[in-house]
């Protein structure tokens, strides 16, 4: 089994109002316990606004510390799940569920080993 991280991205701006969120918490909810069920679960998290974001780098020897995303643009990572799936079509199986459940752009990435 391979781990395969799976990036959930959201628009820029405040967060949806509880009429909205609500469902897709419940439905979140469903399929986390689902994948949990087949094994395929392994952690996943929710991420503070891109505004809470510190940013390191290095530059001349120094390191420069900032406040704020890494990038700017008008979405950004809102949080992810780590899985194990046997291959990319089962991994991408998983995503397409979770992009149903969150109605966000979700991107798979193998782990390296």
């Amino acid at each position: 089994m391979s781990q395969y991280l799976l990036s959930i991205y959201q628009p820029d701006g405040p967060a949806p109002g509880p009429e909205v969120l609500e469902p897709i918490m419940r439905d979140l909810a469903a399929l986390n316990s689902e994948m949990q069920a087949a094994g395929a679960w392994v952690f996943a998290a929710g991420l503070h606004p891109a505004e809470s974001a510190t940013v390191l780098r290095p530059r001349g020897g120094e390191i420069l510390i900032t406040d704020g995303p890494f990038t700017e643009g008008k979405e950004h990572l809102g949080g992810f799940t780590v899985i194990e799936a046997d291959d990319l079509d089962a991994a991408l199986g998983w995503a397409r569920k979770l992009a149903g459940a969150t109605t966000l752009p979700v991107e798979v990435r193998p782990f390296q080993h």
